[in-house]
């Protein structure tokens, strides 16, 4: 999950090892979460090419540079990525978030069924 605000999204996208650490994740398929402004360390990591994603109004550009498809909405999913704008958004953020780590690591979410 990366952090929103502007302060933490721009000293982790300075960060070589952060970048490096977001990057594994990137090449790897695992789950990634980012909030407002914390897309910005995807795009350092090269994570961000191709696919469909929120952030904070004024990212928008940064990410349709960086190769992102960019939509105005709560919180957008796409594959092992989920995105979100801004505080007002946490309720349907935190619930897809909970759910795409869930499905990365097999569990069920509470309120369902799982089936083997």
């Amino acid at each position: 999950m990366l952090p929103g605000g502007v302060g933490n999204p721009d000293e982790l996208r300075t960060e070589p090892r952060a970048v490096a650490f977001v990057r594994h994740f990137v090449q790897a398929g695992k789950p990634i979460a980012a909030i407002c402004h914390g897309p910005w360390t995807l795009i350092e990591a090269d994570g961000v090419r191709g696919h469909t994603m929120t952030s904070w109004p004024s990212l928008r550009t940064d990410l349709q540079n960086a190769g992102a498809k960019w939509e105005d909405r709560p919180v957008v999913r796409d594959g092992m990525l989920v995105t979100s704008r801004k505080p007002d958004d946490l309720p349907a953020f935190c619930t897809e978030m909970v759910k795409l780590f869930g499905e990365a690591t097999g569990q069920a979410q509470p309120g369902t069924a799982r089936t083997a």
